[in-house]
């Protein structure tokens, strides 16, 4: 049996793994066990965001992650989501896990009467893509750029 709740510091550990599987796929991250914990800590000391998994109750293991980070969009006139980090172990892939914690993390955003959902995929995970499409997110036009400092 699988539970999605809100992660919490005990979790660190177990989400750190998710995350070196997830950066394996995603050719921009390069995995760094203490930026990746970092990050996660403060994700959880935010009372603005939130960080979701799914647990195998029989033995407490983080099986699947995915966080919301809210900012203001001026284009909205209000707050929006951004979904990141999912990611479901790959033995436990093709369950309906996936499913489940994004459900969850629009079920969040609702509650926080978050304007908009938005998330950036991997162009070349295809299976990703195929999820996503599936799930009813839409393409944009946008195009993500970055700079580093």
């Amino acid at each position: 049996m699988i539970a999605i709740r809100t992660a919490k510091p005990s979790d660190i550990a177990q989400l750190v793994e998710l995350l070196k599987e997830l950066f394996t796929i995603e050719a921009d991250f390069n995995f760094d066990r203490d930026k990746q914990a970092c990050g996660l800590n403060l994700l959880l000391k935010s009372e603005k965001d939130c960080i979701l998994v799914a647990e195998q109750l029989s033995n407490n293991r983080v099986l699947g992650m995915c966080s919301v980070q809210t900012m203001i969009s001026t284009a909205e006139g209000g707050t929006v989501g951004l979904l990141e980090d999912l990611i479901v172990a790959a033995d436990f892939r093709h369950q309906g896990i996936a499913s489940k914690l994004v459900a969850e993390a629009v079920n969040w955003a609702e509650s926080q009467c978050l304007r908009r959902l938005q998330l950036l995929a991997d162009k070349n995970n295809l299976p990703a893509l195929h999820f996503y499409q599936k799930q009813g997110w839409q393409s944009t036009q946008l195009v993500c750029l970055r700079k580093r400092r």
